[in-house]
Protein backbone atom coordinates (compact mmCIF):
# COMPACT_ATOMS: atom_id res chain seq x y z
CA UNK A 1 0.00 0.00 0.00
CA UNK A 2 1.54 3.36 -1.37
CA UNK A 3 1.15 6.24 1.11
CA UNK A 4 2.03 9.49 -0.04
CA UNK A 5 3.43 12.13 3.04
CA UNK A 6 4.30 15.95 2.78
CA UNK A 7 7.25 17.61 4.00
CA UNK A 8 7.76 20.60 5.03
CA UNK A 9 5.55 23.27 2.88
CA UNK A 10 4.91 21.82 -1.04
CA UNK A 11 6.92 18.85 -1.02
CA UNK A 12 5.23 15.34 -1.16
CA UNK A 13 7.19 11.92 -0.75
CA UNK A 14 5.16 8.22 -1.49
CA UNK A 15 6.28 5.45 0.45
CA UNK A 16 5.03 1.76 0.44
CA UNK A 17 4.60 -0.59 3.58
CA UNK A 18 6.62 -3.59 3.44
CA UNK A 19 6.82 -6.42 5.91
CA UNK A 20 10.43 -7.08 7.55
CA UNK A 21 10.97 -10.11 10.23
CA UNK A 22 13.62 -9.28 13.13
CA UNK A 23 14.41 -11.20 15.91
CA UNK A 24 14.37 -10.22 19.42
CA UNK A 25 17.71 -9.14 19.68
CA UNK A 26 17.53 -6.53 16.77
CA UNK A 27 14.17 -5.60 17.95
CA UNK A 28 15.34 -4.55 21.30
CA UNK A 29 18.65 -2.88 19.65
CA UNK A 30 16.45 -1.20 17.22
CA UNK A 31 14.07 0.53 20.21
CA UNK A 32 16.92 1.39 22.62
CA UNK A 33 18.79 2.99 19.51
CA UNK A 34 14.87 4.61 18.77
CA UNK A 35 14.39 5.54 22.10
CA UNK A 36 18.07 7.13 22.89
CA UNK A 37 17.57 9.24 19.10
CA UNK A 38 13.65 9.87 19.98
CA UNK A 39 12.75 8.50 16.40
CA UNK A 40 11.15 5.43 15.17
CA UNK A 41 11.88 2.17 14.30
CA UNK A 42 10.53 3.06 10.12
CA UNK A 43 13.10 6.35 10.25
CA UNK A 44 16.01 4.35 11.70
CA UNK A 45 15.39 0.95 9.39
CA UNK A 46 14.75 3.59 6.63
CA UNK A 47 17.96 5.64 7.25
CA UNK A 48 20.23 1.82 7.30
CA UNK A 49 18.96 1.16 4.00
CA UNK A 50 19.56 4.31 2.06
CA UNK A 51 23.22 4.27 3.71
CA UNK A 52 23.61 0.15 2.44
CA UNK A 53 21.68 1.23 -0.72
CA UNK A 54 24.86 4.66 -0.56
CA UNK A 55 27.54 2.49 0.19
CA UNK A 56 26.65 -0.58 -1.97
CA UNK A 57 27.06 2.28 -4.66
CA UNK A 58 30.45 3.77 -3.62
CA UNK A 59 31.59 0.05 -3.62
CA UNK A 60 30.52 -0.09 -7.05
CA UNK A 61 32.52 2.96 -8.04
CA UNK A 62 35.77 1.99 -6.52
CA UNK A 63 35.51 -1.59 -8.05
CA UNK A 64 35.10 0.39 -11.67
CA UNK A 65 37.68 2.67 -11.07
CA UNK A 66 39.93 -0.28 -10.01
CA UNK A 67 39.39 -2.37 -12.93
CA UNK A 68 40.30 0.39 -14.96
CA UNK A 69 43.81 1.30 -13.66
CA UNK A 70 43.80 -2.52 -14.69
CA UNK A 71 42.89 -2.09 -18.12
CA UNK A 72 44.96 0.52 -18.57
CA UNK A 73 47.96 0.82 -15.64
CA UNK A 74 49.41 4.44 -14.98
CA UNK A 75 52.48 5.19 -17.17
CA UNK A 76 56.00 5.32 -15.33
CA UNK A 77 55.53 9.17 -15.97
CA UNK A 78 52.08 9.66 -14.30
CA UNK A 79 53.87 7.92 -11.58
CA UNK A 80 56.56 10.25 -11.29
CA UNK A 81 54.22 13.11 -11.32
CA UNK A 82 51.69 11.85 -8.95
CA UNK A 83 54.72 11.11 -6.77
CA UNK A 84 55.78 14.89 -7.24
CA UNK A 85 52.65 16.08 -6.54
CA UNK A 86 52.56 14.46 -3.61
CA UNK A 87 55.85 15.44 -1.88
CA UNK A 88 55.07 19.36 -2.92
CA UNK A 89 51.50 19.40 -1.15
CA UNK A 90 53.04 17.93 1.58
CA UNK A 91 56.19 20.51 1.77
CA UNK A 92 53.47 23.06 1.34
CA UNK A 93 51.68 21.92 4.88
CA UNK A 94 52.12 24.09 7.85
CA UNK A 95 53.83 21.08 10.74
Amino acid sequence: MAVETTIGYHMRVSRTQTLVQLNDELIRRLDERAAREGRSRSSLIREAIETYMVDEARDEISRQIIAGYERIPETDEEMAWAEASAREMIEEEPW
